[in-house]
């Protein structure tokens, strides 16, 4: 079936819309039987065959009476798909700004924190498993953690992986508990954990990119099933990278605040 160019004026009228611009059948002043209905907004567009009445609004068809209709996405329709694929992509990106705010955490400043172990994982009977699921630290002083394992016979390979950890910190083992002092920052020192923790930021970043690429595929696939049009797509991905810069800065300013807090100690 051939479709012919209609006016903006003759949508406004689909009747004489089609009257001038399909076929008359040979020998018969009327439509053919199956005209094409065209409609058409801003943000909407639906194309339909079947017979119209004089009005040209479609008529109901019989079970065996056959009809095909390709439509695009209403504007309700676009802006519940964006809902959906932004709102997800946010909570992603939020849990991507807690995974960097948690690792800025193990990032140990002059005072003692039981956050700087957060990542020691311990070799239990042969499984990796969080320090603090083994263990209970506490802060007796700003200067020094206590370790006390509810194994005692963890007490060595506890000690043994923080010093692997490589956290600028001197674990002690009496036997009974582990004390761990935590010594002041040097200059040296300081500029060691503020590269690291630009390490991590820049992590963080990788992750909400990662986010909003995998958000405008979702969208693309939907171009793909004819349920958005090239523009609105266009238009989504440019609102999704507004929410992603916002991520981006929220990264910036906790970052920001993790290198003061290093330099201030």
């Amino acid at each position: 079936m051939a479709l012919h160019a209609v006016s903006p004026a003759a949508v406004s009228s689909p009747l004489r819309a089609l009257s001038r611009s399909l076929p008359q059948r040979p020998g018969c002043g009327c439509l053919p039987k199956q005209p094409v209905v065209i409609y058409s907004s801003t943000n909407f567009a639906r194309l339909q065959t079947g017979p119209v009445d004089f009005a040209g609004r479609p008529l109901v068809l019989g079970r065996s009476d056959k009809r095909a209709v390709l439509t695009h996405a209403t504007i309700e329709e676009i802006e519940a798909e964006k809902s959906l694929i932004e709102d997800q992509a946010k909570e992603k990106m939020e849990k991507a700004i807690e995974t960097v705010q948690t690792n800025f955490n193990t990032v140990r400043t002059g005072r003692s924190n039981p956050a700087m172990l957060d990542r020691i994982e311990v070799e239990y009977y042969g499984t990796p498993v969080n320090l603090k699921s083994i263990a209970q630290i506490s802060t007796p002083d700003a200067t020094s953690l206590l370790i006390q394992p509810y194994d005692k016979s963890s007490l060595k390979l506890i000690e043994k992986t923080i010093v692997a950890a490589n956290l600028g910190v001197t674990p002690s083992n009496d036997g009974e508990v582990i004390r761990v002092t935590v010594p002041p920052l040097t200059s040296d020192r300081r500029k060691e954990l503020a590269k690291t923790v630009a390490k991590l930021a820049e992590d963080g970043k990788v992750a909400i990119r990662n986010i909003r690429r995998d958000a405008i595929k979702a969208y693309d696939k939907l171009q793909k099933e004819k349920k958005l049009s090239e523009d609105n797509v266009k238009d989504l991905s440019a609102d999704l990278q507004k929410v992603t810069d916002e991520y981006m800065k929220k990264i910036d300013s906790i970052q920001k605040q993790k290198e003061q807090e290093l330099m201030k100690i």
